[in-house]
């Protein structure tokens, strides 16, 4: 579920939901906005909002994004 497995491909593994969300979030957004610009790219293989949460919830968890100030934005590294 979070790393990829034989059952599970990377860009529906968590992690790899996470690193495409990095890759989007270049300036801080709303989740939102974020998530619109994920459905765009995502619209061949869309994901459900429950799972861009879920990879929300674990890149805040190991600190990679934080919340201020109702805007979604990538911590410095």
């Amino acid at each position: 579920m979070i790393l990829p497995t034989k059952h599970t491909r990377p860009e529906r593994a968590l992690l790899g939901v996470g690193a495409e969300i990095l890759e989007v979030l270049g300036r801080p957004m709303t989740v939102t906005a974020l998530w619109d610009r994920m459905r765009e790219r995502r619209a061949k293989s869309p994901i459900a909002y429950a799972w861009f949460v879920l990879a929300l919830d674990l890149l805040y968890l190991i600190g990679a994004v934080e919340f201020r100030s109702g805007l979604l934005a990538r911590t410095a590294p």
